[in-house]
């Protein structure tokens, strides 16, 4: 990976649906570096300190996310750039629907500038 290359976290509850399908689908972009992780103690990937301080930016799917990172990880929570995409947990991993969502939405923070 570049220096210039964006570590981007995707995190959503359980880690098997939305943030899961982002990391796929971003993971040979050579813009980015991808990692994702849950909320829940039951995620495939439980977020983490460690993946937390590894990410440029973190990508929320929900701001319950958001909340969650601030309420467990204060300190994460001043210093990283976080960003929710409002994407609700109605989609399975990689459903057509959620690909065209995760893509458009990244896509738009990306160009407006927002990911780092």
């Amino acid at each position: 990976m570049s220096a210039s290359t964006l570590k981007l976290l995707f995190v959503c509850t359980i880690n098997r649906m939305r943030s899961a399908t982002a990391q796929k689908l971003y993971q040979e972009d050579p813009r980015f570096e991808v990692k994702s992780a849950g909320t829940a103690a039951s995620a495939l990937q439980v977020l983490s300190t460690e993946l937390l301080d590894w990410a440029d930016t973190v990508i929320v799917m929900e701001k319950g996310h958001r909340n969650f990172i601030r309420k467990h990880f204060p300190l994460v929570y001043q210093q990283k750039r976080i960003v929710c995409l409002y994407i609700p947990d109605e989609y399975d991993f990689m459903q057509p629907t959620l690909q065209y969502l995760l893509r458009e939405k990244v896509e738009d923070v990306y160009r407006r500038g927002l990911l780092g």
